[in-house]
């Protein structure tokens, strides 16, 4: 069994004049172990090789995708996993998309780990075209997208948590009308053939909602923006899904981790 994770640590697991959440994160991570690792707001994870100390506190190795707007991402891979290729969707991502390969029993797997603008739905939705055509491209059979989409799915009614935020955070989930509830981008997403696992997979929790967490987040208001989306051959391998909640991933970041198993080996 294989174990895919993707978390949004905020802003490199360190807040604003704050000391690092790097312990926490740590422990949350090890206490899954996950065979790869998707982080997303890598904010200063890409000087200093800071990277590379906390991928190192985790037994992994870090597959980096600098960002010219926002923050990196990253793919973490644990041995005996070997990594085929990596590298990043050469797109002009507010963040940005990492892309691994790694080999598995069944076939090459390839992890996107990507994070989406946060504030114009309109360019997550370009950026959702861009990924679509890079799974199909150079995904194959075997591909997970994973990350912070920031968008709300397109099957729930959302107009009640969205009436609780402040009107600038409420605004960046709907459409200019200002009333359409914006879901384009993961919409876009399942339109190009990808599996949303968390509806088939998920554990228990109605919603699998990943914010706020008690660490905070005004923006947010009992939501799923954290997703894995897999193509229909590797949704087939899915076996469990669940959020990560309670200890320090409580207050870690401000998103809960989300986990998944996968019936595929290492080769």
């Amino acid at each position: 069994m294989l174990r895919v994770m993707t978390w949004n640590i905020r802003t490199g697991g360190r807040d604003r004049d704050g000391p690092d959440r790097w312990p926490g994160i740590v422990a949350v991570v090890s206490g899954q172990r996950p065979d790869v690792l998707a982080l997303q707001e890598l904010r200063g994870l890409d000087r200093g090789g800071r990277l590379a100390d906390l991928a190192g506190r985790l037994g992994m190795v870090p597959h980096l995708a600098r960002s010219c707007f926002g923050q990196p991402v990253a793919v973490l891979v644990r041995a005996p996993l070997r990594v085929l290729r990596s590298g990043r969707v050469r797109r002009p991502f507010h963040h940005a998309a990492a892309r691994v390969q790694v080999s598995t029993g069944a076939g090459p797997l390839t992890v996107f780990s990507t994070h989406l603008d946060p504030y114009s739905g309109g360019r997550r939705r370009m950026e959702a075209e861009w990924l679509a055509a890079a799974v199909r491209r150079t995904g194959g059979e075997l591909a997970l997208l994973a990350g912070d989409l920031n968008t709300l799915e397109p099957t729930a009614d959302h107009a009640a948590r969205l009436a609780g935020l402040p009107d600038r955070y409420r605004r960046r989930h709907l459409r200019r009308d200002g009333r359409t509830v914006d879901t384009r981008a993961v919409s876009r997403l399942l339109d190009a053939g990808l599996v949303d696992l968390w509806p088939d997979r998920g554990g228990s929790e109605p919603g699998g909602l990943t914010v706020p967490t008690r660490h905070g987040g005004a923006e947010f208001a009992g939501m799923r923006l954290d997703y894995l989306l897999a193509t229909p051959a590797l949704a087939a391998l899915a076996r469990q899904l669940r959020v990560v909640r309670g200890g320090d991933a409580d207050t870690a970041s401000d998103h809960y981790p989300v986990v998944a198993d996968l019936a595929l080996d290492p080769a």
